[in-house]
């Protein structure tokens, strides 16, 4: 089958939505100078010197952080689901190759992480491995898996065994511990071989306790993979302009959700106090308050996305997106690399220096230029230069990759 067939068989709903939440992740990596862990007090105070700069940060809360890293997850339980779909109406089995593929994104993802430690890539590529079996479990308990670990089940369970303690780490995440001071630093004026080596480890021991700790992310990805294969189980977004009453549905679940999560998370810690330590049963239902307020954000934006993008113009707008959700792996790691030598030492060295307001700015242009290149790249190959790479160690094969005149 040519890649121009292949390409018919898109649907550009999903690469927009895909773009839609990358362009999401790199506003909020970028205002956070992509430091990807907490910083010492007073470090950002720089970052901070207006109105709109505060106003930057409640809007990134509320609206990004938290919920794009949601909406690409649940992209790729869905691309997970389509891929072992897909073979299997060929009659093939693409378990093992699935499972390959994860091994070449973890290998992505461990050189990204290099540069920086909040990558996703390797993260999904773990968490990957657990989807194949739920392959062929019935939808009523893929949602019930999904809806336990939305419920804070992993940090539950975490707590019982640590108290609060970190899994991996010999530190902790309190923003004066020695540990984040000296990472701060080492961003400040390391030279890429030294940020690289505290990375290579250190850097995997505290993202590995962020996941599976009791912040729980890495369980709360794993849920939105769940509910991404049963989206695609039910064949959402191959008729979503049918599918409007279920959207309709899930919004006002989504609000639901959000008001629920607002009064948990408002009860629980208002009850510590202004000192909040994550040592105690309170804080973590809190922490479970958060988890459904993001979810709730992240499904109404969702639904809004959807919408818009049924009405005409709203799709011409949104499916702008799409070229840049196509190449999503490729802008992801370029984004990264860009980010930290802005930031970092070992490159231009503005880490913690630039308000709110200019960086927000600067990710909103990088955004708009990749989108541009994504298109223009599209125009002359047939996929982004990683996912050709990915594609093609994947099927031991060299897939054509500029399209013929």
């Amino acid at each position: 089958m040519s890649s121009t067939t292949q390409a018919k068989k898109r649907i550009e709903i999903i690469d927009a939505l895909r773009g839609f939440s990358l362009a999401g992740i790199v506003i909020v990596h970028m205002v956070e100078n992509y430091i990807a862990a907490p910083t010492p007090e007073g470090a950002l105070d720089a970052t901070h010197i207006g109105v709109l700069d505060y106003v930057v940060d409640g809007f990134i809360m509320i609206f990004l952080r938290g919920k794009f890293f949601a909406l690409f997850s649940f992209l790729f339980g869905l691309s997970f689901f389509i891929q072992m779909d897909s073979a299997h109406h060929k009659g093939q089995d693409f378990r093992w190759r699935f499972l390959w593929r994860l091994a070449l994104l973890f290998v992505i993802g461990y050189l990204h992480h290099m540069f920086y430690r909040g990558d996703i890539l390797t993260i999904y590529a773990l968490l990957g491995v657990f989807l194949v079996p739920f392959y062929k479990v019935r939808n009523p308990w893929v949602l019930g898996v999904a809806a336990v670990l939305f419920l804070g089940l992993g940090r539950y369970v975490v707590f019982m065994i640590t108290g609060g303690d970190n899994l991996f780490m010999s530190g902790g995440f309190e923003p004066n511990s020695p540990e984040i001071v000296a990472y701060f630093e080492l961003l400040k004026s390391g030279s890429i071989a030294e940020v690289m080596h505290s990375n290579a480890l250190e850097g995997q021991l505290m993202k590995m306790d962020f996941q599976l700790g009791i912040f729980s992310r890495g369980y709360l990805t794993f849920a939105f993979f769940l509910l991404g294969l049963y989206a695609g189980r039910i064949k959402f977004f191959a008729n979503y302009k049918d599918k409007w009453p279920l959207m309709r549905d899930i919004l006002y679940g989504s609000l639901g959700i959000f008001a629920l999560g607002i009064v948990v998370t408002f009860f629980s810690f208002s009850q510590l106090g202004p000192e909040v330590k994550f040592d105690n049963w309170l804080a973590m239902i809190g922490l479970t308050g958060l988890d459904l307020v993001n979810l709730g954000m992240t499904f109404m934006l969702m639904a809004l996305f959807v919408y818009l993008y049924i009405k005409v113009k709203g799709q011409r707008l949104l499916g702008s997106f799409a070229a840049y959700g196509r190449t999503a792996l490729t802008n992801y790691v370029f984004q990264s690399i860009l980010g930290t030598f802005l930031f970092f030492g070992w490159g231009l060295g503005y880490l913690a220096s630039i308000p709110n307001r200019y960086t927000f700015l600067i990710a909103i242009g990088l955004i708009i230029f990749q989108m541009l290149i994504s298109r223009w790249w599209l125009k002359h190959f047939y996929y982004g230069p990683l996912e050709w790479v990915w594609r093609s160690l994947t099927h031991f094969k060299s897939y054509p990759l500029k399209r013929r005149e």
